[in-house]
């Protein structure tokens, strides 16, 4: 674990060294901020101690930045071949990605660690269910695990940064709202894999305050996979 803390410290800080952080702060506290308070969703005059706006916006908004935190964390590296010195020191090929993914989590926590004002604030003009909060919170951070696992994935396969971009929001579009769609057109059986398939619907079961061990398991499975296949990528690439 030790490799990993180093290599996941070392992109955090370059997050922050490229100016990365500084944007995707600035970028979500504005969006998640703005429709959450102001446009829509105002919760002064709606007179609702609650952050369902919030969660919504958010659930929309981590669908692109997280595809845009790992859009360059291995491409950028096969690219200027950094990732042949890397590979190079005494580290594993799972310990690479997994170092990826954390740095890449991380800052996305830490973003919403800085939207913790928002629940003070409701907490002290309205009665706010804490359970539906937290259950909220983690239904976030589970999404955007699986997407950057999804994005790592996108990253290890193409040398351009565009195109692990374009590719992880394609892959992604399936389980935010493809899947979702069919599984609402269809009946039966269809129906039924579709839906358990669909990103939002076990998200919306979370941010209602449930947690319930399948969708736990539906995001922990995605992000699973997709670390795997990231490491296979750059297992395949060292073998040829």
């Amino acid at each position: 674990m030790r490799a990993v803390w180093i290599i996941a410290t070392r992109e955090l800080q370059s997050f922050f060294d490229s100016l990365i952080a500084y944007i995707l702060l600035t970028l979500f506290l504005g969006f998640s901020g703005f429709f959450t308070w102001m446009y829509g969703n105002d919760i002064f005059l709606t007179g609702q101690a609650s952050l369902r706006g919030f969660f919504g916006i958010a659930y929309w908004t981590l669908f692109f930045f997280a595809p845009a935190l790992t859009m360059r964390l291995l491409a950028e590296e096969r690219k200027t071949g950094t990732i042949e010195w890397l590979l190079t020191k005494p580290v594993t090929d799972r310990q690479v990605v997994l170092g990826k993914f954390f740095a890449a989590l991380g800052l996305i926590i830490v973003s919403l660690l800085f939207t913790l004002p928002y629940v003070i604030t409701l907490a002290n003009i309205g009665n706010l269910d804490q359970g539906e909060i937290a259950c909220g919170y983690l239904g976030l951070i589970l999404i955007s695990a699986s997407y950057i696992s999804i994005g790592l994935y996108a990253s290890s396969i193409t040398n351009n940064q565009i195109v692990a971009f374009l590719l992880a929001l394609f892959i992604g579009l399936f389980f935010h709202i493809i899947f979702g769609v069919i599984g609402d057109s269809s009946t039966g059986v269809i129906s039924q894999i579709f839906d358990t398939l669909s990103l939002s619907s076990h998200y919306e079961s979370i941010s209602r305050g449930v947690v319930d061990s399948r969708d736990l398991i539906y995001f922990l499975s995605i992000t699973a996979i997709g670390l795997i296949l990231s490491e296979l990528s750059l297992t395949k690439r060292n073998l040829n």
